[in-house]
């Protein structure tokens, strides 16, 4: 297909913003974010200014909120970027498990069987590794770290092959990817919350029936569901349960004719200021002197066993096994090697695991450990996944 003159200029007059809508560049954001903030944190007389920013108090107490007017507000930059601007990223996820809930490869069981069941091996497996490195320690909180997998980091690794490897493999793991992250939005709502307090509870069970009832009505979306959903994020923020969950409810009751609108709208200020932004802030990690030893602990071992081993092993054991039943099938032009690599790629963990490590941790040595193990796993799983797919990723030929 020949290229105009109008699609050149386009290009030229254009580059960042083909740039941002490419999915290899939220890839290559979030490591050059990572590696900014690595070399930031670890300059003399500079880095523990760095991290002091993004971890001070805004009324000089290390209480979770400060109160303004009796309104109670995320109580420094860290907490304002993980409660409140990461909901934004969980009401984009939730969005997209609606979407392909609806209308695209999750709307029919027999679709949604092998990527559903596929993210549930790829989280229990990955979570009983680090159990079984981390029994009777203190560092059990952690087992859902290397449960979970980076969406927008795993694709575009993913993308970076091109037509090497088969449009099929890269939806399987578009699907597999979205039920992993329904499946950590479940667990940071049951396991990570704080103390329940039961009447923002009831605020936010107010919220959600009111937005329920404007669905039910057919009421044309307005200020008056966004109006509520901020009200939600408010009570989810104070109950008790992490307040990036009102994201992914508020999601739901998003109109499906609406949802790639806001899709559209927020796919840069998500990807390229909200997430670099994320990453900048959690991946400010003082590195120790002794870095190998720091990292040969039962924790540090726990989380890149789980993503790196338990991530592969769960996916296409559970996929493998359902396959010979006869459950469901291998999607067209794809084999194991396909599922093996798309499983490896799924131990990219990066934004979700180190965010759930935030949540798992309450001291920063811990905290770093765990961070600085996520990265090294998805350094691995990356390096693997794409060298494995890069030599078998060859689409199976189907003879009519």
């Amino acid at each position: 297909m020949s290229v105009t003159l109008k699609d050149k200029s386009q290009k030229w007059v254009y580059p960042l913003l083909a740039f941002m809508h490419d999915s290899r560049s939220i890839g290559i954001i979030l490591l050059a974010c990572t590696a900014i903030s690595l070399i930031v944190s670890n300059t003399p007389d500079v880095g523990t200014n760095y991290a002091h920013v993004w971890h001070m108090h805004f009324n000089d107490t290390e209480a979770h909120s400060f109160s303004v007017f009796g309104i109670h507000l995320p109580n420094s930059p860290i907490l304002v970027i993980n409660d409140l601007l990461m909901a934004f990223f969980f009401f984009l996820a939730g969005m997209e498990i609606k979407r392909e809930v609806v209308q695209g490869e999750l709307n029919t069981l027999r679709k949604a069987l092998l990527p559903s069941l596929g993210a549930v091996g790829g989280m229990l497996v990955p979570a009983i590794l680090f159990i079984q490195f981390n029994r009777d320690t203190a560092y059990m909180s952690g087992w859902a770290i290397p449960t979970a997998t980076d969406i927008a980091f795993s694709l575009g690794i993913a993308s970076l092959l091109g037509n090497k490897v088969p449009v099929n493999i890269k939806i399987f793991l578009t699907a597999l990817a979205i039920m992993d992250d329904l499946g950590a939005i479940v667990v940071i709502a049951l396991f990570y919350g704080g103390k329940l307090q039961l009447i923002y509870l009831l605020a936010c069970a107010m919220m959600i029936v009111l937005l329920w009832w404007l669905q039910r009505i057919n009421k044309k979306f307005g200020w008056i569901h966004i109006l509520l959903g901020i009200l939600l994020w408010y009570f989810m923020f104070n109950s008790g349960i992490h307040a990036t969950v009102a994201g992914v409810l508020f999601a739901f009751f998003i109109p499906i004719k609406d949802i790639i609108n806001f899709e559209v709208k927020l796919h840069i200020p998500v990807y390229f200021f909200i997430i670099p932004i994320f990453a900048l802030a959690n991946t400010s990690i003082i590195l120790p002197g002794q870095i190998t030893e720091a990292l040969d602990s039962s924790l540090s071992w726990g989380i890149i066993a789980g993503l790196v081993i338990g991530k592969p092993l769960g996916i296409c054991g559970v996929c493998y096994l359902i396959v010979k039943r006869g459950w469901a099938v291998l999607p067209a032009k794809v084999n194991w090697y396909h599922m093996i690599g798309a499983g490896m790629l799924a131990g990219i963990g990066f934004t979700m695991s180190i965010f759930i490590a935030t949540l798992a941790f309450k001291t920063t040595t811990e905290q770093d450990v765990a961070k600085i193990s996520v990265l090294l796993s998805t350094i691995i799983a990356m390096l693997l996944g794409y060298f494995w797919l890069k030599i078998n990723g060859k689409p199976v030929i189907v003879k009519k």
